[in-house]
C-alpha cells in the first residue's frame, strides 16, 4: 500500500522557518491531490494547503505547498513561523484517479512543530 513519511519537523524560534517533507512510497505521487493539514492540541484538525495537478492553494500565507513529482515528495515551506503554528502536521492523499481506488485516503504519521524561543 502506498504509504508517507513526514521529516522535517522540530522546534524553532518565532520568525524562523521550516519545511516539511512528505515522501510518497510505493505508489506514484501524481495520482494523488495532496494536503497538509495540523492540528493542535484541543483543536480540530486544520486544513493548511493542498496541491493537485489543477494547481495549488495556501490557506496559510506564510505556508507554500509544492511538489516534486520525480521526487516523489511533497513538501510545505513555513517561513515567518509563530507560537500558533505549533501543531502536530499531517501529509493526507487522496487518489483522484477514476477507477477502483479513487477516494482512497491515506495518512502520514504527524510531524511535531513546536515554535517557541
Amino acid at each position: 500500500q502506498v504509504q508517507l513519511v513526514e521529516s522535517g519537523g522540530g522546534l524553532v524560534q518565532p520568525g524562523g522557518s521550516l519545511r516539511l517533507s512528505c515522501a510518497v512510497s510505493k505508489s506514484i505521487i501524481s495520482l494523488y491531490d495532496m494536503r497538509w493539514y495540523r492540528q493542535a492540541p484541543g483543536k480540530q484538525r486544520e486544513l493548511v494547503a493542498r496541491i493537485t495537478g489543477g494547481g495549488s492553494t495556501n490557506y496559510v500565507d506564510r505556508f507554500t505547498i509544492s511538489r516534486d513529482n520525480a521526487k516523489n515528495t511533497m513538501y510545505l515551506q513555513m517561513n515567518s513561523l509563530k507560537s500558533e503554528d505549533t501543531a502536530v502536521y499531517y501529509c493526507n492523499a487522496r487518489r483522484s484517479d477514476y477507477g477502483p481506488n479513487r477516494g482512497l485516503e491515506v495518512w502520514g504519521q504527524g510531524t511535531l512543530v513546536t515554535v517557541s524561543s
